[in-house]
């Protein structure tokens, strides 16, 4: 019976995470542990300046405090698994896409790359959907433990984790699953100010445009197009097609 260590970074509350946990349950074991709070934008960072505590919500599954996506992962890893790795670390599912430049920011996909980093194959989920409130989770849920199902049934290449996108129809619904690239965001944020009552300004970092460029082959295409939208990613952030033309950098 396979053991999943499965994270998030919406909140152990989430109808995501919630939705995730109950299908891989019928897989096997299924060790949850979630920040215990929504950290959406959080990225791959690790607390390293401030104790973490967890509490403990049910059988095998935990809350964070003040504990981030990648937190997650260790503490569900070195202190509840006891270092003995789980079949797969599954991150997810993020209330919304994780598509093109986004997966920079993303603390679920970042839960995913914390598993790769630690030796442990990984996958990230996110829904598609027109807006949050739109969203069947458990729909979604149903393409998220196909694609478990297939990992855990022919394995990955030891440099890749995965980010998953499924857009919210019902599972009979959905076209086919793709390999696709990452693609590119065509949206724009901005910097509101703001004053509070006694008159100092604050600010609010938000997207005013949302929107991907649907090139055949990327994430956003695939998703808009009703397929999940598979994207393999590693690691190694080297650019190694830069390298002739930056040859002039080198010392003799």
């Amino acid at each position: 019976m396979p053991t999943f260590l499965l994270v998030n970074d919406d909140g152990y509350f989430s109808q995501g995470l919630q939705a995730l946990r109950s299908a891989l349950r019928k897989l096997g074991r299924v060790v949850t542990v979630a920040p215990d709070r929504n950290l959406s934008g959080v990225g791959h960072s690790l607390t390293f300046n401030a104790p973490l505590r967890m509490r403990r919500v049910e059988e095998d599954f935990y809350a964070v405090i003040d504990g981030t996506p990648a937190d997650c992962v260790h503490l569900g890893y070195r202190v509840l698994l006891n270092e003995q790795k789980p079949d797969l670390v599954v991150a997810g599912i993020n209330e919304g896409p994780n598509l093109g430049e986004d997966i920079t920011y993303s603390g679920t996909v970042s839960g995913a790359m914390e598993g790769r980093l630690l030796g442990i194959p990984s996958v990230a989920f996110s829904a598609f959907g027109k807006d949050r409130e739109s969203i069947d989770f458990n729909e979604v849920a149903k393409a998220c433990l196909e694609v478990v199902k297939r990992v855990l049934r022919e394995g990955m290449p030891d440099d890749v984790y995965l980010n998953v996108n499924v857009p919210s129809l019902p599972f009979e619904e959905i076209k086919g699953f793709k390999l696709t690239r990452q693609g590119k965001r065509a949206y724009k944020e901005r910097v509101f100010r703001y004053h509070d009552p006694y008159g100092k300004p604050f600010y609010w970092i938000a997207a005013e445009e949302f929107g991907w460029h649907a090139e055949e082959g990327t994430d956003y295409w695939a998703v808009v197009n009703g397929f999940v939208s598979i994207t393999p990613l590693q690691v190694d952030l080297t650019n190694y097609r830069a390298f002739n033309a930056l040859r002039f950098l080198e010392t003799p």
